[in-house]
Formats: C-alpha cells, sequence, structure tokens
C-alpha cells in the first residue's frame, strides 16, 4: 500500500507537467486547428533558460534559501518571456504565411522549427545532460510502514502541484470570463466570421501562442526543479506524451487537458513501479488508442457536428 501510494504521488507529479505543456497544445489546436510540434522544443529550451538563470543567480548572490526563492522567481520570469518570444517568432514565421494554404503545410513547418530548436540547443548548450544544484530539498513524511518504506511528499512536488492547479484555474477563466477569451471562442468557431465582427484574429492567434508558450515554460522551470537534469533531446517525448494527453482529456478542454496529463503521469509511474520500465511509453499510448477506439472525442472533448 505504502509503494502505492508513493508512486501515485509520483505520478501525478509527472502527470502535473504533462498537463501544463498540454493546455498549449489545446489552446492552439483549438483556435487554428493544427498542432504546434515545436511546443515540446519550447519546454525543453525553457529548462535550459531556467538552467542558466539559476546557476547566474546563484554564482552572484550565493546559495541561501532566500536567494533560491528569488532565482526560482526569476527562472520563471525570465524563461516565460524568452519562450513566449520564441513562440511569437514561430507563429510568424511558420504558421502565419501558411494559414491559407493546404492543412500538411504548417505541420511540416512545425516540424522544420522543432528540428531547428534541437539543433540550436544541442550546438549552443552540447549534447551531454546539464545537472543543476538541488533546488528545493526536503519534504513531508505522510506514512511509514514497519519495514521502513516511507511515503514522502516532496517540496518540489508540492509546488508543482500547486502550480499546476493555480494555472489551470487562471487560465479556465480567461478563456471564459474576458474578452480575449471571447475572441479566442469566437476564432475556434469561425476565424472568418469573427474578422468580419471586428475580432483581431491575427492578434488573437499571437497571444494564444505566446499563452501556450509561458505555460510550457513553466513546465519547464518545474521539469528542472522535480529531477534536475535536463538534456538538448528533452523536448520531444515529453512534447508527444503532452499531445496524447491533450487528447485523451479531449482536445480543446482545458480541464481535459489536465487530466489526460495527469491519467498519462500515473499510468506511466504505475507500469514502471509494478511492470517492465521499457515498455512505460508503449503503456501510455496503448491506453490512449484504447480510449480513442470507445471515446473518440476523448473525455471532455465534444464531437464535431458538420452542418450539411
Amino acid at each position: 500500500m505504502e509503494v502505492f501510494l508513493q508512486q501515485l504521488i509520483n505520478g501525478v507529479t509527472l502527470g502535473s507537467i504533462y498537463g501544463l505543456i498540454a493546455i498549449g497544445y489545446t489552446m492552439v489546436f483549438g483556435i487554428i486547428g493544427m498542432v504546434n510540434f515545436a511546443h515540446g522544443d519550447l519546454f525543453m529550451v525553457s529548462a535550459f533558460v531556467a538552467l542558466i538563470t539559476f546557476l547566474v543567480v546563484t554564482a552572484l548572490f550565493g546559495v541561501s534559501s532566500g536567494v533560491i526563492v528569488v532565482a526560482l522567481i526569476a527562472c520563471l520570469i525570465v524563461g516565460m518571456f524568452i519562450a513566449s518570444l520564441y513562440n511569437w517568432a514561430i507563429e510568424r514565421i511558420a504558421y502565419r504565411p501558411l494559414r491559407g494554404s493546404f492543412r500538411l503545410a504548417p505541420l511540416i513547418s512545425a516540424i522544420g522549427m522543432s528540428i531547428l530548436l534541437v539543433n540550436y540547443v544541442q550546438i549552443a548548450q552540447g549534447a551531454r545532460n546539464k545537472p543543476t544544484p538541488p533546488m528545493l530539498r526536503g519534504g513531508l513524511t505522510l506514512m511509514e510502514s514497519p519495514t521502513g518504506f516511507t511515503v514522502e511528499l516532496a517540496y518540489k512536488q508540492i509546488l508543482i502541484f500547486v502550480a499546476t492547479a493555480i494555472l489551470l484555474a487562471v487560465f479556465w477563466y480567461i478563456v471564459s470570463h474576458t474578452s480575449l477569451g471571447r475572441a479566442q471562442r469566437a476564432c475556434e468557431q469561425d476565424r472568418r466570421m469573427a474578422a468580419l465582427l471586428g475580432v483581431d484574429v491575427d492578434r488573437t492567434i499571437s497571444i494564444t501562442f505566446i499563452i501556450g508558450a509561458a505555460l510550457a515554460s513553466v513546465a519547464g522551470v518545474m521539469y528542472l526543479v522535480y529531477y534536475g537534469v535536463v538534456s538538448y533531446n528533452d523536448g520531444f517525448i515529453p512534447g508527444v506524451k503532452a499531445f496524447t494527453a491533450a487528447v485523451l482529456g479531449g482536445i480543446g478542454s482545458l480541464p481535459g487537458a489536465v487530466i489526460g496529463g495527469l491519467l498519462i503521469g500515473v499510468i506511466e509511474t504505475m507500469w514502471s513501479a509494478y511492470f517492465s520500465i521499457d515498455y512505460k511509453d508503449v503503456a501510455a499510448f496503448v491506453i490512449l488508442i484504447v480510449v480513442l477506439i470507445f471515446m473518440p472525442q476523448g473525455i471532455l472533448g465534444k464531437p464535431d457536428v458538420e452542418k450539411v
């Protein structure tokens, strides 16, 4: 029981990171109906930016609890700014000129941007793993078995849970109750009609890309805090799993993206604990296939209705 509870906590932690990335996928797909396959690599770039920022701040001011808190805040701010700038440029270069072309063109362009980011980071930072000193230490002991196994909730896991919950609530409110959210929903339904009614479609799409990049940046910082190491190829697999989470939860639904991320994280962690770790990725995608066979719209998604 203690092992199960510990793995459940670990799975929810990993799933929260997937959920943050998946929200960016589902917001962009909901508006322009296309997948930004460079999104996972923005997550990786943000982790590197956070690593560099953390090392610079701690090198200048030392390592203490107060400095670490300031360094984490600096990592979030700098990472969100850099990632938003990159995603704004990706939208302007790779998506906007191809918005009216056949659907495969933006997809190929996004894959090209993904390869560009991976190779850029590999050249700039090298191909080796980049570790960082522990950012948050300690935690809470929830349970201890007679055999000596303890169930712990680390402070960094609490940080990830709280960040995911707050960001989900904030962006759900933005989409549901603000003028930007109304513009996003209008563009999702019919971009041409939204433009005729006075919605600045280009501006709305650009802001959506920026928001998605900011969420991926937070996920990158949380990933670095949790694992303490990052590599240039850390964007592809988490990006694919986050897209899987968005589809599983129902593409276009923000709560569905987080629920899908939590499910993928828990499935992956439980499979690693009780079965072969070599097939943990296969297990997550098999669950996706089963769900899509019986529920093609995902858990919280709505089926598309086409009027003839």
